[in-house]
């Protein structure tokens, strides 16, 4: 390094940073507003907060790498600082409205005060593993320190509240202007609300549509949910009321198919889709579940339902593979017990598995928010082999 620091000042580090790539679209990460705060002292010393897009971000250990190269590189610096920040827009909004409380969206839907974006579990049948699927995405991103919340829409049949270990019930506050509000239990970091907190476990419930746009209505717009960056809704299995109530009632940012790779699954899934497509839900991409099982003492897969469906769904919708998620005993231990499997075996490798899923989700709703694109038209982030 030159010995001559006196040359050393904030234009100077602001070009050098010119030369790292923003990772969520074309650009760099200084025209991006990526680098606030920046001080410049006249020993040499650089501190700045590097502000991405989602605190699940998967690069963001190689891009503070890249910035303290840059700067490292520049004539005069003794010490790089840099503090690692997140602000997470709303993929579902313009990039001048605020992220909670607009109170309009396209199509004369009602954002959800406070929540930046809303992302549909889905898949069309029963039994796939959805309800796994959303609460351990939703643990992920919350792992990731992400604001979270978990809708479970399942009216007829809420696992949730088992699943996420919660026998606390909402509490009911009484709001100057909104009326009744329910406050929903937190759960290992997440916001939860279901159905299943409001009747009893055995008892069934036999409604027709209006009743169950009701309450899709209350989970919305009648539940205090805060500040939350992601919220993600556990849907039912099928294509029915619950989904088009959701899509008529907030901007939803984009839906996850959960399908096993049997045929039959994925006969229902695609009939999903094409539900999603009518309504104009974008496809984020394709989870396979029990994708196949491997004993503890042997390398070997067993494909039992099948294999590459995942990889061929991914390819009709021109979307991603998002994740292959192994039959593991330890999946289905979490949600008997309330402890998911990232919570309960966090070193494992499924439940790593499913923390790169929770970060690819989150990237392509980054991406998302920052071109305002469809996500099937995103180039894929690194597809998953």
């Amino acid at each position: 390094m030159a010995q001559n620091s006196s040359v050393l000042d904030s234009a100077t580090i602001l070009h050098a940073l010119r030369s790292v790539s923003n990772p969520d679209v074309k650009g760099d990460v200084l025209t991006a507003g990526m680098i606030q705060d920046l001080q410049v002292s006249t020993d040499g010393a650089v501190s700045l907060r590097l502000v991405l897009s989602t605190p699940a971000h998967p690069m963001k250990a190689k891009l503070e790498s890249e910035v303290r190269a840059a700067i490292t590189a520049v004539p005069g610096v003794k010490s790089v600082a840099v503090k690692l920040d997140a602000v997470v827009r709303g993929a579902n909004r313009t990039p001048s409205a605020p992220i909670g409380g607009a109170p309009a969206n396209k199509g004369g839907v009602s954002s959800i005060e406070g929540v930046a974006n809303i992302i549909a579990v889905s898949s069309g049948k029963g039994g796939v593993g959805k309800s796994t699927v959303a609460v351990n995405l939703a643990m992920s991103l919350a792992l990731e320190g992400a604001r979270v919340g978990l809708m479970d829409t399942d009216v007829y049949g809420p696992n949730i509240p088992t699943m996420m270990g919660v026998t606390e019930q909402p509490k009911i506050i009484q709001h100057p202007t909104k009326g009744e509000l329910f406050i929903p239990p937190t759960a290992h970091g997440v916001k939860i609300m279901s159905m299943g907190f409001l009747i009893d476990p055995d008892q069934p419930l036999v409604w027709r549509g209006p009743m169950l746009h009701s309450v899709i209505s209350q989970f919305c717009h009648q539940v205090d949910w805060g500040m939350l960056d992601y919220l993600i809704v556990d849907m039912p299995p099928g294509t029915g009321d619950v989904q088009l109530s959701l899509a008529q009632m907030v901007p939803v940012t984009g839906a996850i198919l959960v399908s096993t790779p049997q045929e039959v699954s994925m006969q229902d899934v695609r009939k999903a889709w094409a539900m999603f497509d009518k309504v104009r839900i974008p496809i984020i991409g394709v989870v396979e579940n029990m994708s196949y099982f491997k004993p503890d003492d042997s390398d070997k897969k067993y494909f039992i339902f099948g294999e590459g469906g995942g990889k061929i769904l991914a390819a009709k919708f021109k979307t991603e593979l998002l994740a292959q998620i192994p039959i593991v005993p330890a999946i289905r231990e979490g949600g008997d017990n309330g402890r998911p499997i990232t919570v309960s075996a966090p070193a494992s490798a499924t439940s790593l598995t499913f923390r790169e899923f929770g970060k690819r989700v989150a990237h392509k709703v980054a991406i998302m928010a920052a071109e305002g694109i469809d996500p099937n038209q995103i180039i894929q982030i690194g597809k998953f082999n």
